[in-house]
């Protein structure tokens, strides 16, 4: 299976992750989870932002995958995509929880721009 397919899975359980780092330190009530991740402040509520950040970025990454692949496009091209996507929305997220607004902002257009590379490819335009 081509990087770029795992990559997707990737992306799919990078939310899930900041989302663990926002639950995390105790106090986390799953009776009421959402008013619960309400609550949060500092770093635990950046990490929540950056979960729901990585979730919305997920549905364009993965139909930019999709897409180029139906239209055949070469597989080295999207997972060179695909990486970069990954390794950008990791460092967003790392970004986000640190409180690094300029890169974080600079990660994000990196990220998005590789899918829309991919959405290019797709329609032969590069």
């Amino acid at each position: 299976m081509q990087f770029a397919f795992w990559a997707v899975l990737f992306a799919a359980v990078l939310p899930l992750l900041w989302a663990a780092v926002a639950k995390s330190g105790g106090g986390y009530d799953n009776h009421a989870p959402r008013a619960y991740l309400d609550k949060l402040s500092g770093w635990r509520q950046r990490a929540q932002w950056a979960q729901l950040n990585a979730w919305e970025a997920l549905t364009p990454f993965a139909a930019g995958v999709i897409i180029a692949t139906l239209q055949r496009v070469p597989a080295e091209r999207i997972d060179a995509a695909a990486l970069i996507f990954v390794l950008a929305r990791l460092g967003h997220g790392f970004c986000y929880i640190a409180d690094k607004a300029a890169l974080r902002s600079l990660l994000w257009m990196l990220g998005f721009g590789s899918v829309v590379y991919l959405f290019m490819l797709a329609a032969h335009l590069l």
